[in-house]
């Protein structure tokens, strides 16, 4: 689509970068991000860390899991150095969606630094919603747009994490572990309901049959094996249906 060509269909709430928070603010992810990002801050406070510290790491990580990862694996006196690479292997998750997303926001006269806004704000949460909504945005408004809603996501995360960390004392520590899978759940729901293809279901059906029996086999970078067997068989189950 050309920068100037008009949207498919409008959005209730605009475009541009006003309309991406407003639309942020009524996504369901906004809950979901505040229940998830709760559990983050009462972690942080239960492992001794101070409350700018942990709303910091909100804000530079932008990942549940990485953060967990952190705060735990500090808490225990983990070495730094390993603490690091296991942050970067668990967001290396991202970079696909990253991938996915920039050609859908970019337009011809776009600078590599106009993306690197949106790619640090690509979650999981900001990708399915970027690409549910995106296609209805002008070309030209697509990064503003994919920047507010982002910086949405984000302010709710850190605000909730700074909640988080006052109500702990408050919080039952089974609460806590509970508000965790908010999260994971939520996106599981989503992947489920946008599964439009063959390829998807397949990954989706391997995904869930094979992670719990990794897991339950004791095998190593399990989550990891999930997805490139998942995403081979989706991959394999494609070419053979385009072929026929």
């Amino acid at each position: 689509m050309p920068p100037s060509a008009a949207p498919s269909a409008t959005l209730p709430y605009g475009s541009g970068f006003l309309g991406g928070a407003r639309a942020g603010a009524t996504s369901i992810f906004a809950l979901v991000l505040l229940a998830s990002y709760l559990s983050i801050g009462a972690l942080a406070h239960d492992f001794g860390f101070p409350l700018a510290w942990a709303v910091l790491t909100t804000v530079l990580i932008w990942a549940a899991p990485a953060q967990v990862i952190l705060i735990s694996a500090l808490g225990a006196g983990a070495v730094p150095f390993e603490v690091a690479l296991a942050i970067g292997l668990s967001s290396m998750r991202l970079l696909p969606m990253v991938v996915a997303l920039l050609p859908i926001v970019k337009t011809p006269a776009t600078r590599t630094r106009d993306v690197v806004v949106p790619a640090h704000l690509t979650a999981i949460s900001m990708w399915i919603e970027a690409l549910r909504l995106l296609p209805k945005v002008p070309r030209g408004e697509r990064i503003a747009f994919a920047n507010g809603l982002g910086l949405c996501f984000l302010a709710v995360a850190a605000a909730a994490t700074a909640l988080g960390y006052h109500l702990a004392q408050g919080l039952p520590t089974l609460l806590v572990a509970a508000l965790l899978f908010v999260s994971p759940m939520s996106f599981l729901l989503s992947a489920i309901r946008n599964a439009r293809v063959s390829a998807d279901r397949v990954a989706l059906l391997v995904g869930l049959v094979l992670a719990p029996l990794l897991a339950w086999g004791g095998v190593g970078l399990d989550l990891m094996w999930t997805g490139l067997i998942g995403g081979l068989a989706a991959y394999a189950v494609q070419r053979l249906r385009g072929a026929a």
